[in-house]
C-alpha cells in the first residue's frame, strides 16, 4: 500500500480502537469501500502498536500509581484501589484466550460485511440503552472481581468486527454502574495489556515481512489520533452520553447495506 492507504488507516485505527465504533470493522470497511486491497489482520496488529503508544502516553501516571499500590505497602490513592493491577490482569484473560483461539475466524469468517452491519447496530443500541438507563455512582475504585472478570468477558466478544473493544467494555462498564468517565478509564486501562499481548504476538511476523515506511508511518499516525481520541472521550463524556457513537454505528450500518445492495 502506499503512504496515504497508511495515513487512512492509521488515523481509522487510532481513533476506533479508543472511541466505540469498532477499530477492526473500520479496518475492514475502509478497503471495502474504496477497493482497496484489505490490508489483513497483520496490518491491523501493527496499527496496533501505535495504539498501546497512546493510551501508554496518556496512562503512563496511573499505571505508576497502580503498580504503586500493588507492590508498596501503605500506598493511598484516591481514584484506584490496592487490587486494581491484579483485577485488570484477571480481566485480560478472557480477551487473550478468544484471541489465541479465535484468531482464524476473525481474520476471515468475521470479517464478513454482513456481520459488522448486526454487530454494529445491534451493540450500538446496547451501549445506548444501557448508557441511558444505567446508574452512575462508581469510580474506579469500585472495581472488583465480579466486575473484572463481566468487563473482561465482555472483551472477549470485542474479537468480532463490529463489535468494538471499547464499546463492549464501557457498556459492560455502564451496566454495572460505572459512571461514564469511569467506564472509560477502566475500558482504555484494560487495553493497554491485551494490545501489547496482540502486538507481541504478531510481532515475530511483522519483522519477517519487514516494517516498511507506509507502515511505520501508520503506526506513527495511529498513535497520534489514539491519543487524541482517548482525551476528547474522557472529556466529551463528563458532559454528554455516548448516545452520538449508536447513531454513527446506525448510519455507517445503513450505508454498508445500501452499498452492498447498489453493488
Amino acid at each position: 500500500m502506499d503512504i496515504s492507504q497508511s495515513i487512512v488507516l492509521g488515523v481509522v485505527q487510532g481513533l476506533g480502537e479508543f472511541l466505540p465504533i469498532s477499530s477492526t470493522a473500520h479496518l475492514v470497511l475502509v478497503p471495502f469501500f474504496t477497493g482497496w486491497d484489505d490490508p489483513g489482520l497483520a496490518f491491523d496488529v501493527a496499527l496496533h502498536a501505535g495504539t498501546l503508544l497512546a493510551v501508554l502516553a496518556y496512562f503512563w501516571k496511573d499505571w505508576l500509581s497502580i503498580f504503586k499500590l500493588a507492590f508498596v505497602k501503605d500506598e493511598n490513592d484516591g481514584k484506584y484501589g490496592k487490587n486494581t493491577l491484579w483485577l485488570l490482569i484477571l480481566a485480560t484473560i478472557p480477551g487473550a484466550l478468544a484471541g489465541y483461539f479465535l484468531e482464524d475466524l476473525a481474520s476471515t469468517v468475521f470479517r464478513s460485511p454482513w456481520v459488522i452491519v448486526f454487530t454494529l447496530s445491534f451493540f450500538g443500541l446496547l451501549l445506548y440503552l444501557l448508557d441511558k438507563y444505567a446508574k452512575q455512582n462508581k469510580g474506579m475504585r469500585k472495581v472488583d472481581l465480579r466486575s473484572a472478570l463481566i468487563v473482561g468477558l465482555a472483551q472477549a466478544v470485542a474479537i468480532i468486527p463490529g463489535v468494538s473493544r471499547s464499546g463492549a467494555t464501557i457498556t459492560a462498564a455502564r451496566a454495572l454502574g460505572f459512571d461514564r468517565v469511569s467506564a472509560a478509564r477502566f475500558s482504555f486501562l484494560l487495553s493497554t495489556p491485551i494490545i501489547f499481548g496482540a502486538t507481541m504476538n504478531q510481532l515475530p511476523g511483522l519483522i519477517e515481512e519487514g516494517l516498511d515506511f507506509p507502515m511505520m508511518a501508520g503506526i506513527l499516525v495511529s498513535a497520534v489520533s489514539g491519543y487524541l481520541a482517548i482525551k476528547y472521550l474522557i472529556r466529551f463524556v463528563q458532559s454528554s452520553s455516548y448516545k452520538v457513537f449508536f447513531y454513527y454505528r446506525l448510519a455507517l450500518a445503513l450505508a454498508i447495506v445500501s452499498f452492498l445492495f447498489w453493488r
